[in-house]
């Protein structure tokens, strides 16, 4: 676990820009962030912001055009691709709004699956992940697969195989859009209390208010810039 407080992700000038037929599309204009071990923070913004963008860039989904994307003190820029695929494995846990959980695999399977690509020992595996499910309200349905568990349930097998391994940084887009509004509440609440006695890291990307009100930090983007960021008591 990062120390509290420390940075885990500096941006800095970080542009991103796509090419869309015969046009550039300028998707970020100079993005500055940090983002420090043990916040909540929400990154919001209408659609084509630039939220998911900056979500894919630090978690080396993609590559900048231009500035710097350092996680843990790593450029991730300068960086080959088999250290970046590394670092998603060991650094960065990933919530996505469709869950991406493997339908072959139970509830169990999914969550324990980066420990078991580390190689840790069955024993180890096992100590965390039945953890790990009883934390996000899974206890007695570890043998389930995808398709017999409820929306709601199969993004509380996502959570706890984003934090398995203990990374810096739970990276987590839309990860409401795909629920109804009790279940919302029910995952927020997971993850607020894995941040508050786990000291997990997490960074939305969102248009959800729910998210938002539960932010205690929020960074506001508009047109591929940074246009307002507040931070909250609590």
């Amino acid at each position: 676990m990062t120390e509290a407080g420390k940075a885990v992700i500096e941006l800095a000038g970080v542009t991103k820009t796509y090419r869309q037929g015969s046009v550039d599309v300028a998707a970020l204009r100079g993005v500055d962030l940090t983002i420090r071990a043990g916040e909540f923070t929400a990154l919001c913004g209408p659609s084509g912001s630039g939220k998911t963008t900056t979500l894919n860039l630090i978690g080396a989904l993609d590559t900048p055009s231009g500035g710097t994307v350092v996680l843990e003190g790593q450029d991730l820029s300068a960086l080959g691709r088999g250290k970046l695929s590394q670092i998603r494995r060991d650094r960065i846990g990933f919530v996505f709004q469709a869950y991406n959980l493997i339908p072959v695999l139970t509830a169990y399977e999914n969550a324990e699956i980066v420990l078991a690509l580390q190689g840790a020992s069955v024993e180890t595996r096992r100590d965390r992940v039945m953890g790990l499910l009883k934390d996000v309200g899974l206890a007695g349905l570890e043998e389930r697969r995808p398709d017999q568990l409820s929306g709601g349930q199969q993004q509380r097998v996502a959570i706890a195989r984003a934090i398995a391994a203990d990374p810096a940084v739970v990276l987590a887009d839309e990860p409401t859009a795909n629920v109804d509004s009790a279940t919302a509440e029910t995952l927020l609440e997971i993850m607020e209390r894995l941040n508050r006695e786990r000291g997990v890291t997490f960074l939305f990307s969102t248009h959800d208010q729910r998210v938002m009100d539960r932010a205690r930090r929020v960074v506001q983007m508009v047109d591929g810039q940074v246009a307002g960021d507040e931070v909250r008591g609590g």
